[in-house]
């Protein structure tokens, strides 16, 4: 799928994000969230007042004692508490009629309204069959009760989908209200003290109701017991509203999509640029390390990867020092040989000026001069590997410290002037005995470098600039 299509995908699928927030349940203008029913209690939809009617979908009459009043099949309860998405109803002819043990008491029946907008349910509830007395026999799983004159009860705690064809064919069902928690025994006496006057209620609203509500409208059933929402003044307003909203939403969002869009394909444009550009430099690089290792034949140094480099410097654990391209580790080769070991940092130079720098300090050879042993270039990771030259730097022995005695390593005069001579002999040679002449602009005791036989005569080459 192209980026186009999925534009317009995003697009359906935000306006189907605008669409479902319209559905969310939100009364409009004129319709409170909660209102105050009775003394206590603090009802919302779908409960509504009767100078309400454009507000929910079942009337509770408030201004009743001592509780609020709800009609439910030509029932009338009693509202006693708000619990959560429940309210707790009571039934208070039942309640009578369960406090005398009343045979009347199976004369009513805890009747839900059917409906396409809401549907209820309560719980806790017993499915009791009322059966003539002529049917007088036991069913398998039911309990029984004999002690009305004109008929038996049958009842058990089974839904209705476990209920036998026969006591569905012979008998009429009732439901009523049981107490909750309350553990069936075999006992018949125990049958009222099952039942209970109030049972907890609760409700679904559907969502195209919710829907309709939301936009405005008033939800209804029409003769054929359909769905009906009526869009009322109010709602009209409210939906136009909604409609513009949408709309500007919708621009803002695909304006900002098309910002991105642009960005995206410029930032893709220049990383490809650069991504192209570096592996071209890299391409490059190599190429002329290439030619340099060929061109130099068995002469060249020997070329380490970095990985190479950590490991002959055991990670770079042993420094020796400083300098101003980078730091100097000691280190040892495959063969035990010491070297020492600097690790290049913040050069500007392009791969090719330190490939030809390398080249020139690799055709260098002289007795006064330090050997280039090999190199490391990979990427921005270079590194120069040197004979080790075991007494160090010449900075060493004229800076010490000379308040410790015991450290103090003093020259004397015939050796300063050995190492004068040997660094005139080694400068001279760069500039006059190289095929390629070379200027070392860095003369300095820390790069005189002291072997250990007669602790003179290295000069050492970092970065050299050859005329």
């Amino acid at each position: 799928m192209d980026l186009v299509s999925w534009f317009f995908v995003f697009i359906l699928l935000h306006q189907r994000c605008f669409d479902s927030v319209q559905g969310q349940n939100t009364p409009y203008s004129h319709c409170p969230q909660e209102f105050q029913c009775g003394s206590s209690e603090i009802l919302s939809f779908p409960f509504y007042k009767p100078d309400q009617p454009d507000c929910g979908l079942c009337k509770v009459d408030c201004d009743t004692a001592p509780h609020p009043m709800i009609e439910l099949e030509g029932v009338k309860y009693q509202v006693l508490e708000k619990q959560n998405v429940f309210v707790k109803i009571k039934d208070p002819v039942l309640e009578n009629l369960l406090k005398e043990k009343s045979c009347r008491s199976f004369d009513r029946n805890l009747s839900l309204p059917i409906s396409p907008i809401i549907t209820y349910s309560v719980d806790p509830f017993l499915n009791l069959f009322k059966c003539n007395t002529s049917n007088d026999i036991s069913y398998e799983g039911f309990q029984s009760y004999n002690g009305c004159e004109s008929f038996t009860l049958y009842y058990n705690h089974s839904s209705i989908s476990s209920i036998g064809s026969t006591l569905l064919s012979k008998c009429s069902m009732i439901q009523l209200p049981m107490v909750s928690g309350y553990e069936s025994k075999s006992n018949n006496s125990n049958l009222f003290d099952m039942l209970a006057a109030d049972v907890s209620l609760g409700w679904t609203i559907s969502n195209t109701c919710n829907q309709c509500y939301s936009s405005g409208g008033r939800c209804q059933v029409d003769s054929n017991n359909k769905f009906l929402c009526s869009v009322t003044d109010q709602g009209k307003g409210k939906h136009l509203r909604i409609t513009w909203i949408v709309v500007l939403a919708t621009v803002a969002v695909v304006g900002c999509i098309g910002i991105f869009i642009l960005l995206f394909c410029f930032r893709k444009k220049i990383f490809w640029h650069k991504y192209l550009r570096f592996w071209e430099s890299k391409a490059e690089d190599h190429r002329n390390i290439e030619a340099f290792l060929k061109n130099n034949g068995p002469y060249a140094p020997m070329r380490y990867s970095y990985s190479d480099i950590k490991k002959m410097t055991s990670s770079f654990k042993n420094k020796l020092g400083q300098g101003g391209y980078g730091y100097v580790y000691k280190g040892n080769l495959h063969n035990g040989n010491p070297v020492a070991v600097k690790v290049l940092n913040g050069l500007k130079g392009s791969g090719e000026e330190f490939i030809n720098e390398v080249s020139s300090i690799s055709r260098t050879s002289h007795v006064n001069i330090v050997s280039l042993v090999g190199f490391c270039f990979e990427g921005r990771k270079r590194a120069l590997v040197y004979e080790f030259m075991p007494n160090g730097s010449l900075e060493k022995f004229i800076y010490e410290e000379r308040s410790d005695t015991d450290r103090v390593r003093q020259l004397d005069w015939q050796v300063l002037y050995k190492i004068a001579l040997g660094i005139a002999r080694g400068l001279e040679y760069l500039h006059r005995g190289c095929n390629t002449r070379i200027l070392h602009f860095d003369i300095k005791p820390h790069n005189i470098l002291l072997d250990e036989v007669s602790v003179l005569r290295y000069l050492t080459l970092d970065l050299l600039n050859s005329a």
